[in-house]
Protein backbone atom coordinates (compact mmCIF):
# COMPACT_ATOMS: atom_id res chain seq x y z
CA UNK A 1 0.00 0.00 0.00
CA UNK A 2 1.08 3.20 -0.72
CA UNK A 3 1.58 6.24 2.21
CA UNK A 4 0.88 9.98 1.55
CA UNK A 5 2.72 12.75 1.86
CA UNK A 6 1.22 16.17 2.72
CA UNK A 7 3.72 19.18 2.47
CA UNK A 8 3.22 22.68 3.10
CA UNK A 9 2.44 25.32 0.82
CA UNK A 10 6.25 26.62 0.76
CA UNK A 11 7.37 22.90 0.09
CA UNK A 12 4.88 22.55 -2.56
CA UNK A 13 5.84 25.69 -4.61
CA UNK A 14 8.92 24.10 -4.86
CA UNK A 15 7.73 20.96 -6.25
CA UNK A 16 5.92 22.46 -8.73
CA UNK A 17 2.27 23.09 -6.90
CA UNK A 18 1.75 19.96 -5.99
CA UNK A 19 1.02 19.37 -2.24
CA UNK A 20 -0.11 15.53 -1.56
CA UNK A 21 2.38 12.67 -3.01
CA UNK A 22 0.84 8.95 -3.14
CA UNK A 23 4.13 7.11 -3.01
CA UNK A 24 5.64 3.72 -1.70
CA UNK A 25 8.29 3.61 0.84
CA UNK A 26 9.69 0.92 3.73
CA UNK A 27 11.00 4.13 6.40
CA UNK A 28 9.72 8.01 6.85
CA UNK A 29 13.28 8.58 5.65
CA UNK A 30 12.31 6.56 2.13
CA UNK A 31 9.17 8.45 1.76
CA UNK A 32 10.87 11.66 2.05
CA UNK A 33 13.75 11.25 -0.08
CA UNK A 34 11.45 10.13 -2.81
CA UNK A 35 9.93 13.28 -2.90
CA UNK A 36 11.08 16.08 -5.13
CA UNK A 37 12.22 18.60 -2.87
CA UNK A 38 14.42 16.05 -0.75
CA UNK A 39 16.91 18.18 -1.17
CA UNK A 40 15.47 21.07 1.05
CA UNK A 41 14.73 17.92 3.46
CA UNK A 42 18.04 16.90 4.00
CA UNK A 43 21.15 18.46 4.87
CA UNK A 44 24.35 17.52 2.94
CA UNK A 45 25.01 14.91 5.50
CA UNK A 46 21.85 13.03 4.67
CA UNK A 47 20.94 14.27 8.00
CA UNK A 48 16.97 15.87 8.09
CA UNK A 49 17.10 19.55 8.79
CA UNK A 50 16.76 20.51 12.42
CA UNK A 51 13.41 22.71 11.69
CA UNK A 52 11.56 19.55 9.38
CA UNK A 53 8.81 18.02 11.30
CA UNK A 54 7.47 15.35 10.30
CA UNK A 55 4.07 13.76 11.58
CA UNK A 56 3.18 9.91 10.99
CA UNK A 57 -0.32 9.93 11.49
CA UNK A 58 -0.79 12.85 13.50
CA UNK A 59 2.13 11.55 15.47
CA UNK A 60 5.69 13.42 15.92
CA UNK A 61 7.77 10.64 13.84
CA UNK A 62 10.85 11.54 15.67
CA UNK A 63 9.65 10.14 19.29
CA UNK A 64 8.88 6.70 17.00
CA UNK A 65 12.21 6.21 15.26
CA UNK A 66 12.12 9.45 13.48
CA UNK A 67 13.54 8.59 9.75
CA UNK A 68 13.97 5.08 10.28
CA UNK A 69 10.79 4.52 11.47
CA UNK A 70 8.90 1.35 9.50
CA UNK A 71 5.96 2.76 7.50
CA UNK A 72 3.35 0.13 7.09
CA UNK A 73 1.71 1.63 3.89
CA UNK A 74 -1.48 3.11 4.97
CA UNK A 75 -0.43 6.19 6.65
CA UNK A 76 -0.30 10.22 5.96
CA UNK A 77 2.71 11.54 6.64
CA UNK A 78 2.66 15.80 7.41
CA UNK A 79 5.54 18.31 6.48
CA UNK A 80 5.85 20.50 8.86
CA UNK A 81 8.06 23.15 8.75
CA UNK A 82 8.96 24.93 12.11
CA UNK A 83 9.98 28.65 12.18
CA UNK A 84 12.65 30.17 13.99
CA UNK A 85 14.39 33.74 14.24
CA UNK A 86 14.88 36.45 16.70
Amino acid sequence: MAVVVVLPSLLATEAGGQKRFELEAGTVGDALRALPVANLLFDEHGTLRPLVNVYVDGTDARFEGGVERPLAGDETLRIVQAVAGG
